[in-house]
């Protein structure tokens, strides 16, 4: 391991990562609560702001993926399509087989100057958690329960809200519900049979209605589908704290777009539709792994800095005084100061493993990590 490798990988580098990290992230909270005076007077002087926000929090987690950990990510796309990308509305349908492939997400909405404002469905425990889940709650997220009966008309009226949104988006969800396990797979195929489904080989089955609904309320609002298939060269197997290491690695995504208006309208046929869609991404991922590669042309979106100053921006902002206030803790002598500080860097580096965790694919949700009698309710 070379001398940059090795300090990449040195604890107190992540301890700095998320000192910043939570300190930006809950003084920038604290400006959202703000904002809220201005929701009844101006909403879309609000939710311009609370883009801007918003990409002061998540842009230092695509940092570290772009900056810190040098991971590149290759698009494989249609040339005639990729001028569109970054100047529409549109709906990401992104498999969920990584630790890192939200990031991975994010990296393609920043690359096209969409991070701000693009959203997710997102389980509803999430808006509880601070810094990130607060953030999604001031930029209109959308959180369902994953129970279809409660999400029905909840999830159908915050798109609704979204019709009228003044910043270009990218609306990202992941269709199977879950992260791909071999344990959840075999449940997921065991009910495809039951349905006379075809089977996947690299995919959950996808849940159609969250898609459908999605779909039917943003319809003339956003141009179109961008079916993204994540893959890693030689095997690779992405963590966040091998990024937080700052270990680089080698993505590469196949992204077909499909206008909107060729995905049928109907509850039942765009079900299908969906599903059929779901067989032609299990095909892409079977050719990615005899071949190595996607179809259609290699591009790489220019990386932009913005990610970077912005991190620079905070950490140049509150490292100082918070190292002034190290110093003075520690040249004070006492006992009590010195225990202090070393419950704080304990309770620190217990909270950096907690975030860590929770993007790990053994400790991720139990949604669909249920007996193969309860079958999938659409």
């Amino acid at each position: 391991m070379d001398l940059v490798g090795l300090l990449k990988s040195q604890f107190l580098c992540h301890l700095v990562f998320c000192y910043v990290f939570i300190a930006s992230g809950l003084i920038i909270n604290s400006i959202q609560l703000c904002t809220l005076v201005l929701w009844p007077i101006n909403k879309q002087l609000f939710r311009r702001i609370n883009c801007r926000l918003s990409y002061c929090i998540s842009s230092q987690l695509v940092m570290l993926l772009e900056w810190w950990s040098g991971t590149e990510c290759i698009i494989y796309t249609d040339p005639r399509a990729y001028p569109k990308y970054g100047k529409e509305n549109a709906i990401v349908v992104l498999n969920h087989k990584f630790e890192i492939d939200f990031l991975c997400g994010w990296s393609l909405a920043e690359r096209f100057g969409l991070l701000g404002g693009s959203k997710v469905l997102a389980k509803k425990e999430l808006a509880y958690v601070p810094i990130i889940g607060w953030m999604w709650y001031f930029t209109e997220m959308v959180f369902c329960t994953r129970k279809w009966e409660q999400d029905r008309k909840t999830v159908a009226t915050s798109l609704l809200h979204l019709r009228d949104y003044p910043e270009k988006y990218l609306f990202l969800i992941h269709c199977e519900g879950t992260r791909f396990t071999e344990k959840k797979h075999q449940i997921s195929m065991q009910v495809a049979q039951a349905k006379g489904l075809p089977s996947l080989k690299h995919h959950l089955l996808p849940r159609t209605k969250g898609f459908g609904v999605t779909v039917r309320s943003l319809r003339n609002v956003v141009s179109a589908v961008y079916d993204c298939t994540l893959n890693f060269r030689n095997n690779e197997n992405p963590t966040l704290l091998g990024v937080l290491n700052g270990k680089k690695y080698h993505a590469d995504m196949y992204v077909r777009r499909i206008p909107l208006e060729d995905i049928p309208e109907d509850e039942d046929k765009c079900s299908a539709w969906l599903h059929k869609l779901y067989q032609e991404k299990d095909a892409f991922q079977e050719e990615y792994y005899r071949t190595g590669t996607f179809p259609e042309t290699p591009l790489v979106p220019p990386r932009r800095p913005w990610t970077l100053v912005n991190w620079l921006f905070w950490a140049s902002l509150l490292l100082y005084p918070f190292f002034q206030f190290l110093v003075s803790m520690v040249s004070s002598g006492s006992s009590l100061t010195l225990a202090s500080f070393v419950l704080v860097f304990f309770v620190a580096s217990v909270g950096v493993r907690w975030m860590i965790g929770v993007t790990e694919i053994d400790k991720g949700s139990a949604y669909g990590n249920i007996d193969s009698k309860q079958r999938h309710s659409d």
